[in-house]
């Protein structure tokens, strides 16, 4: 048994479409954790069983994990709490529920800086790292898929990009960095999920297929698109107003800040892209496939 959680979440979407067409052939069985089953597409509902509630419930939790020998962990980061309380404390329940019920293994959603001279002042990802050590404390097998930036990241941009030609982040334009599309997440997750042959606590980069600045996006968005479109870096205090602006927890929103910082200061570069580590899918590709219908829609 395979529980999914977050199933209707970006990553968690393309991971149950993968599951769905593996997991019957391995003789896995699968369970998801939603809030809302009527997000879940009529022919999933039919095809997993469905436990409904928040998986930062202990109750949910416990009737999710039973009799589970795998688990996919992602939180969605809540930003009316601080950066601690968002992913350590949300997850707690989470690892008493690990230990009661004798989960075997666990594969979750995390980020890259491990390691780095500015690991412990990253805001979210030190965050994310707490709790990746927090989970792995149990003693159960866990695999922490250490992401960078996601290209989806870019279609909270599609008006800007659509209406002006314009998308921001607050690094430097020159600053190269991996970045990933989240089906290649879901992929590495999937092969993770349905392969029981591994032990321990690690970390695993998914890095996509080779390092970007932000200018780089930009010549390839004007290729692909068709449109002029350029990158404007954003001040870390014009991002940090505009986020309170909008009632985020001030610690959360530091959070945020402290891990832009971060970024931009190389924290995504600490690992080397290898066979391993590698993703498949371009940016082009993911500007064709993804971002294009995206701008038309």
């Amino acid at each position: 048994m395979i529980v999914i959680t977050a199933p209707t979440g970006n990553i968690g979407r393309q991971l149950l479409t993968r599951l769905l067409e593996s997991a019957p052939a391995a003789g896995e069985e699968l369970r998801v954790v939603v809030r809302d089953p009527d997000r879940l597409p009529d022919e999933v509902r039919g095809r997993v069983e469905v436990v409904t509630g928040s998986h930062a419930e202990p109750a949910v939790l416990d009737r999710a994990f039973e009799g589970a020998d795998a688990v996919f962990w992602l939180v969605p980061p809540d930003a009316s709490l601080t950066p601690r309380q968002a992913y350590s404390g949300f997850s707690r329940p989470a690892v008493s529920a690990l230990a009661a019920h004798g989960v075997g293994q666990v594969v979750g959603v995390s980020a890259l800086g491990r390691g780095t001279a500015v690991a412990d002042s990253a805001g979210l990802v030190t965050a994310s790292l707490a709790m990746d050590d927090l989970i792995a404390g149990t003693g159960v097998g866990y695999r922490a898929l250490a992401c960078p930036s996601f290209f989806e990241n870019l279609l909270e941009e599609t008006a800007s990009i659509r209406e002006k030609g314009v998308f921001t982040d607050n690094v430097d334009a020159d600053r190269k960095a991996p970045r990933v599309a989240v089906a290649d997440i879901a992929a590495v997750a999937a092969g993770l999920l349905l392969d029981r042959s591994w032990t321990g606590s690690d970390s695993v980069p998914v890095l996509g297929p080779q390092d970007l600045s932000p200018n780089d996006l930009a010549q390839i968005m004007t290729e692909q698109l068709g449109r002029p479109v350029r990158y404007e870096r954003q001040p870390f205090d014009e991002l940090s107003a505009t986020l309170v602006g909008y009632g985020l927890n001030e610690a959360f929103v530091q959070g945020i800040v402290d891990m832009k910082r971060a970024k931009d200061a190389g924290l995504d570069a600490g690992v080397a892209r290898t066979p391993a580590t590698a993703s498949p899918t371009t940016f082009e590709q993911w500007c064709a496939q993804t971002l294009r219908p995206a701008l038309l829609a």
